[in-house]
């Protein structure tokens, strides 16, 4: 099977190219260093030539709601357009669960990536996925300076990047479904308890600081959708598993 990634060197594509590779795929990346901007569609037809499936793990890193649904509408257009074109018979986007009710900073961008792959006229699958654990390291990273990391109320169900991307190379062997079951963590967590794990063993001395913020994206973090509700497949690598393994890269 020819599998193309989009994002394939981010937190969750090399995690796909990997699983893929080892389960004997032809896997091509989909990235600027390839020749491919997603975003204003270069190369994308060129590189999805022959392909089964797509696999979209494309980012950005906003708070905006503004900024991310431009990237994600950008990317999502060009991709289908694309396949469309071609005749490619799966799309395969990643997302993130319990945002229905969150339609605001980034995961304003990701509703409307949901919604641009459900008008489209190529067979898909939308694949919701937990925090990852390696978001609580993007939010250390944004706050490097001082002694006190703040973090937002925020009750989650980590998983870990590698396990997502093997979910989503099932998911693209298996065919289009329209919305496969959620892939969430092994353990329930508080995303500043994690956070003070993370800097213990990376042996930074910071104080965590736990707030609750006013807005519609913190309320929501705060009210424990993340978790996931309902159906849903569990990842194998808890939190302390993954800052113990080789896939943790510390912060600093």
């Amino acid at each position: 099977m020819r599998i193309a990634v989009a994002g394939a060197t981010g937190t969750v594509g090399r995690y796909v190219v990997a699983s893929a590779e080892e389960r004997g795929h032809d896997v091509v990346a989909l990235t600027r260093a390839h020749g491919v901007d997603v975003t204003s569609g270069r190369g994308v037809i060129e590189a999805l030539r022959d392909a089964d499936a797509v696999v979209d793990v494309t980012n950005t890193t906003t708070f905006f709601a503004r900024t991310s649904r431009r990237f994600f509408e950008a990317a999502t257009h060009h991709l289908l357009a694309a396949e469309q074109e071609i005749g490619v018979g799966h799309h395969v986007a990643l997302s993130i669960v319990g945002i229905d009710g969150i339609d605001a900073s980034y995961y304003a961008g990701k509703i409307a990536q949901e919604r641009a792959v459900r008008a489209g006229h190529v067979p898909y699958t939308i694949v919701r996925a937990a925090q990852f654990h390696e978001f609580v390291g993007q939010l250390l990273s944004g706050q490097q300076r001082g002694p006190v990391v703040v973090m937002p109320t925020a009750p989650i169900r980590p998983v870990a990047a590698r396990d997502v991307g093997a979910y989503l190379v099932s998911v693209a062997e298996d065919g289009p479904v329209g919305r496969a079951t959620d892939l969430v963590g092994p353990r329930d967590e508080q995303l500043a308890d994690v956070a003070r794990r993370q800097l213990a063993d990376e042996g930074v001395r910071r104080r965590v600081w736990e707030v609750r913020l006013p807005g519609t994206y913190t309320r929501g973090l705060a009210s424990g959708a993340l978790r996931g509700t309902g159906e849903r497949v569990e990842g194998t690598i808890t939190f302390d598993d993954w800052l113990a393994s080789e896939d943790h890269r510390p912060v600093g």
